[in-house]
C-alpha cells in the first residue's frame, strides 16, 4: 500500500502523533534518499540537515543516507530511487527542485517506487499533481510528480492571506483541489485514505474549509 506524507514545516521537529504514524509506516529502514531543494549547492553540508534532524529526533534511523543533487550523476540518482526505503523531497527552491526532477527523469521512478514518499515545503509542493508559481504579476502552472490527484500549498500563512490565495489559485482550482498548510502539520495519504494532522485547509473551487484532524 503506497504511503505519502505532505508536510508543512516544523520548527521543533515532528510532533508526537506524527512520530507514531511514521514509526508505523516506515518499517524498512535500509536507505533514506533525500532530493535536494537546492540542487546546485551540492557542496553545502547544511542541505538536508534540518529535515534529517527531524527523523533523528523521532528515532527513525537508516543504514544508508543519500542526497540527490547535481553533484550526483543521473543514472546513479535513478538507481538510488529504485533502492530507497524512504524518499524525502526536501524544502528549498520549488522551481529548482522541479528542474532536477525533470532533468534527471526521476518522477516515474518515484511513482513506481514502493518506498514511503514524503516532502516538506517545496518538496511537498513538487509531490503534487500540479502547482502554481506566482512570479510578480505572472502565474505559471507546473507539473509535479503527481503522486496524488491534488495540489499542495505548503508552508503558507493561509489564515492571513485567504482572499489573496483565492485569487492567485483560481486557474489551478478549476482543475483540482488544493490542500493548504503552514507549520506543524501533515497530510498523509495511505492507499485511498487521506489523514489530516494539524491545521490543514481544503480549497475546492471557491470554498475554503478547515479540515478536522483524523488522529
Amino acid at each position: 500500500m503506497k504511503t505519502h506524507y505532505y508536510f508543512g514545516w516544523f520548527n521543533d521537529g515532528f510532533f508526537e502523533k506524527l512520530v507514531r504514524l511514521l514509526h508505523e509506516d516506515i518499517t524498512d529502514r535500509k536507505s533514506l534518499v533525500m532530493i535536494s531543494g537546492n540542487p546546485f549547492l551540492h557542496e553545502d553540508e547544511e542541505v538536508g540537515a534540518t529535515e534529517r534532524s527531524w527523523l533523528d529526533q523521532a528515532n527513525i534511523m537508516f543504514d544508508e543516507y543519500h542526497l540527490i543533487d547535481y553533484g550526483v550523476q543521473k543514472e546513479e540518482a535513478q538507481k538510488l530511487i529504485q533502492n530507497a526505503s524512504v524518499i524525502f523531497l526536501l524544502g528549498g527552491e520549488d522551481i529548482e527542485q522541479n528542474g532536477l526532477l525533470i532533468k534527471y527523469e526521476l518522477s516515474d521512478f518515484i511513482k513506481k517506487s514502493g518506498a514511503v514518499v514524503m516532502g516538506t515545503s517545496a518538496g511537498a509542493i513538487n509531490m503534487s499533481a500540479k502547482w502554481l508559481c506566482s512570479e510578480g504579476e505572472k502565474s505559471s502552472i507546473y507539473d509535479g510528480i503527481g503522486l496524488d490527484d491534488f495540489s499542495v500549498l505548503s508552508h503558507y500563512d493561509l489564515e492571513n492571506n485567504i482572499a489573496h490565495i483565492q485569487g492567485d489559485l483560481s486557474p489551478l482550482l478549476e482543475e483540482m483541489n488544493v490542500y493548504a498548510s503552514n507549520k506543524d502539520c501533515a497530510v498523509r495519504v495511505k492507499g485511498d485514505k487521506i489523514d489530516i494532522l494539524g491545521n490543514v485547509y481544503l480549497i475546492s473551487h471557491s470554498k475554503i474549509q478547515k479540515l478536522d484532524e483524523t488522529f
